[in-house]
């Protein structure tokens, strides 16, 4: 297929010249001849060779290497600040911790070298002088939007437990349907996540919760995503009862992170937004469901999730806020909305319409142009808010606390109480932000203390 150019950067079709040149084989191979085929531009080129890694440290002594991984062939050649990862073509040994090989044997036939990758759209390997080597028909399979394992798909999972995962990534993200037989093995197989580092466990889901068709995965695959989250499990099929929700718990969240924003940490959040809801179900006289706290009990239950997955400190902590938040009262007027920037800052508070606005459309009973037009009025009342550079924090009051210890007032609980007490009657319009207003606030109150 020599007449298939995939318009990939020209350092890393100079890398594979270069070998070519100095007598041995290379390609691109991979994600990025799989995006390539499909008109995305790659993220990141991987080239393979027959070069072995003493070899290509010959080819490249007036390039800056990285040896990234000598023995499983790896080197990271660097070429105007962006690394190319050129690897040997090899076989993989056994996988005693389901996640890397114990041992690799290098090879000189690339096709060797395809028949130990994944999925057939990720086994094709590309250069300019011999056009697409496709020995497992990835070319096929990405045509006809299939994903499907090359070889035997137990042996595949078997190898490297994470490919599960993958599966149920690339499927979310591209849109691929899972070939019967790889789904199959991936259902059989998941339990060997279970033995996979939590960071890797994070990074595919996060992933595959920002895929365009993320929901299709979560509702085809409750049993995948439930064996890494078994919080969400009791969610599955259960029935809210409740006028106001349409689906049962999972459908809900399912929706919900379908309607917020592609990042992971609004994503995440909706997934894990009423995973309380069971633990407080309760149902009153006539019938209707009931869920007092569940954004507290989410929250606790999602400390969990987090944790385990090991969650970066920043991410964490706002999962944990729009979870724990997400059912609050937000209302356009000035003064409520000063108030919600005083609590949550404005970054957060944009995330907790997005949520809200989310989970209203997921309920299934409210007008999702309603619920846009009612979110919007949110935004518009924060920006403004904002524009007109309105005090809702302590660091844009016009005192400090040095300000009212001159005036008298000594250091401690009583201090903060004060201050926040001016910061209140700002926000409420009682008092403008000026220096002398609030200093006349303050000796107002000190007078009257020292009267009575």
């Amino acid at each position: 297929m020599k007449n298939i150019d995939l318009h990939l950067p020209q350092d890393a079709l100079d890398i594979i010249s270069e070998l070519i040149a100095a007598g041995f084989t290379a390609y691109a191979v991979g994600g990025c001849v799989r995006d390539a085929l499909m008109g995305l531009p790659p993220k990141d080129v991987d080239i393979c060779t027959s070069a072995t890694p003493e070899e290509m440290k010959r080819v490249f002594s007036a390039s800056h290497v990285v040896e990234t991984g000598l023995k499983h062939g790896t080197l990271t050649v660097m070429r105007h600040h962006t690394p190319y990862e050129v690897t040997t073509f090899r076989l993989d040994g056994a996988y005693t911790d389901r996640r890397h090989p114990d041992s690799v044997r290098f090879v000189t036939d690339v096709r060797e070298d395809l028949a130990r990758r994944d999925f057939t759209v990720n086994a094709m390997a590309w250069n300019p002088d011999e056009g697409l080597v496709d020995a497992f028909h990835g070319r096929e399979d990405l045509a006809a939007g299939v994903l499907r394992c090359v070889g035997d798909p137990v042996t595949r999972f078997t190898e490297d437990a994470l490919r599960v995962m993958r599966a149920l990534r690339f499927a979310a993200v591209y849109g691929f349907q899972i070939d019967p037989e790889t789904d199959q093995a991936a259902r059989r197989m998941a339990p060997g996540l279970l033995q996979v580092a939590a960071e890797r466990i994070r990074v595919e889901l996060a992933k595959l919760l920002c895929g365009w068709y993320a929901g299709r995965i979560l509702r085809a695959y409750p049993d995948i995503l439930t064996l890494l989250i078994p919080e969400l499990k009791p969610c599955v099929g259960f029935d809210q009862r409740n006028p106001h929700h349409l689906w049962d718990v999972w459908e809900h969240s399912v929706r919900a992170v379908e309607n917020a924003p592609a990042t992971e940490p609004l994503r995440l959040a909706m997934l894990l937004h009423d995973i309380g809801k069971p633990d407080t179900f309760t149902v009153d006289e006539q019938g209707v469901g009931h869920f007092y706290g569940h954004p507290k009990r989410s929250a606790e239950l999602a400390e969990a999730v987090c944790d385990r997955l090991k969650l970066d400190t920043a991410t964490r902590e706002r999962v944990l806020l729009l979870v724990r938040h997400h059912d609050e009262a937000l209302r356009p007027e000035r003064r409520a909305m000063l108030r919600a920037l005083n609590r949550h800052g404005e970054a957060a508070l944009r995330d907790l319409i997005a949520v809200r606005q989310a989970d209203a459309i997921a309920t299934g009973t409210a007008d999702p142009a309603e619920v846009r037009a009612a979110c919007d009025g949110l935004l518009r009342a924060l920006d403004e808010a904002l524009a007109s550079e309105a005090c809702f924090s302590l660091r844009q009051l016009a005192v400090n606390g040095q300000d009212l210890i001159r005036l008298g007032l000594k250091p401690g609980p009583a201090l903060g109480e004060t201050l926040n007490g001016l910061l209140q009657a700002v926000m409420d319009g009682a008092l403008p932000n000026e220096r002398e207003a609030l200093v006349g606030a303050v000796k107002a109150q000190l007078s009257q203390a020292q009267r009575s």
